[in-house]
């Protein structure tokens, strides 16, 4: 019984699989670049900072001379429970400061909340927010990008995701094959079929009208994922924009990024509990292929948990003295699973080369599966600890320019 219920929990995993390597290959191409507008939309621009005296200023410098009219964009740097100099860096570089003291509601989402609040009751109204981390840096050209797209009728729009560092250790490069991957191979192929996006936490641009009809309402420890489902549940399909680029920092050590990525498995339990039957039940009654391929990546969560307990299941088992008790799927189509898992794999060297990275880039390959394994120990964690609601923040310890870090990549 027990080994009918492990082969039938594997055929489930290796058609989720197979669904997301079909769908890869619709990000081998670019559909043709979408009308473009003049300038004509006005944007809040909403940093997102908590004691980030060390990398603000950085940001502010860039977005001050991002290129757009002036008058179209102002800079709000939410200084969520700060005790130290975030606030008077961003007032001294003429932005707003708006500080923000709750010791009870940490985190991102509770900011965003209290600021979208505070930004409804000022003198001025915006055609759009804009949201970032104070780490983060952004191309000149992005506003235009965020422009053309809510004047070709856009509503929510997540930006291309890169890293400023990604050579400074085995860790940042990981994080930068996994998002050269997940830009080609999971955004675009999305983009290209006319499915749902889905927010990255920063670079995401949001109609103030939509805003305001149904309110912000993610708190949770991935504010993005929880607004991504929100919107798809009301029929608005967050769209990508390949070509606004915003690069975020990432951690250098693998224990800092253990622990980041503890919080993103964390709030993923949270969300995917709480929209994955409403939402996957909406799409089958609707035939919304949409809703349901949103609702099957709010699982993902589950089955990296299931996928690792089937795993090591499987592999004592193979351990243990005498038959095995429990067959793989492998046992029965050996040579179709070698070929999947050779696909699987490839798939990101194939995002390297079609992103054009840095050759360096491609000696971290040897140390990539080790990053990815690491997702299996974090994720049973953290179904364990699901509970937890308290954010952790991410330090960051020097600061990187946008010349500096496009120089190196031309280099």
């Amino acid at each position: 019984m027990l080994d009918h219920f492990l082969l039938g929990v594997q055929i489930i995993l290796a058609v989720i699989g197979a669904y997301q390597l079909f769908l890869t290959f619709f990000g081998w191409f670019r559909r043709k670049s979408a009308a473009q507008h003049a300038p004509q939309k006005s944007f809040a621009i909403l940093v997102a900072a908590h004691n980030e005296e060390q990398v603000v200023g950085a940001l502010i410098d860039n977005l001050k001379n991002l290129d757009y009219p002036k008058e179209l964009y102002d800079v709000f740097v939410i200084c969520d429970n700060c005790d130290d100099s975030t606030a008077d860096i961003a007032r001294s570089k003429g932005v707003y400061a708006c500080e923000r003291n709750n010791p009870a509601l940490r985190g991102k989402g509770y900011a965003i909340e209290w600021m979208l609040k505070q930004l409804w009751q000022m003198p001025r109204s915006y055609d759009a927010i804009v949201m970032f981390d104070a780490d983060n840096l952004v191309n000149p050209d992005y506003l235009k990008h965020m422009n053309n797209d809510l004047c070709n009728g856009s509503r929510v729009i997540q930006a291309y995701l890169d890293t400023k560092n990604p050579h400074d250790s085995w860790i940042t490069s990981a994080y930068a094959v996994t998002y050269w991957y997940c830009n080609r191979l999971w955004q675009l192929p999305r983009q290209n079929l006319g499915l749902a996006n889905f927010l990255g936490g920063t670079g995401m641009c949001f109609e103030t009208k939509l805003l305001k009809e149904i309110g912000w309402g993610a708190t949770s420890l991935v504010e993005d994922l929880e607004f991504t489902m929100r919107c798809v549940q009301r029929g608005v399909n967050p769209t990508f924009n390949y070509d606004a680029k915003v690069y975020d920092e990432k951690p250098l050590t693998f224990k800092a990024s253990a622990r980041q990525r503890l919080r993103w498995m964390q709030g993923h339990f949270d969300v995917a509990r709480r929209y994955f039957f409403p939402l996957f039940w909406q799409g089958l009654t609707e035939r919304s292929w949409s809703k349901i391929d949103t609702a099957v990546y709010a699982l993902n969560v589950y089955n990296v948990l299931i996928a690792s307990l089937v795993s090591i299941i499987l592999w004592v088992d193979m351990m243990m003295p005498g038959d095995a008790m429990f067959k793989s799927l492998f046992y029965y189509a050996p040579n179709l699973f070698m070929v999947v898992a050779i696909l699987s794999y490839i798939q990101f060297p194939i995002a390297l080369i079609i992103e054009r990275a840095n050759w360096r880039t491609y000696l971290y390959l040897v140390t990539f599966p080790v990053f990815m394994l690491s997702w299996w120990p974090i994720t049973v964690y953290a179904f364990f600890t699901q509970n937890n609601k308290q954010w952790s923040h991410t330090e960051h310890t020097r600061v990187i320019r946008l010349e500096e870090m496009q120089s190196k990549q031309v280099s």
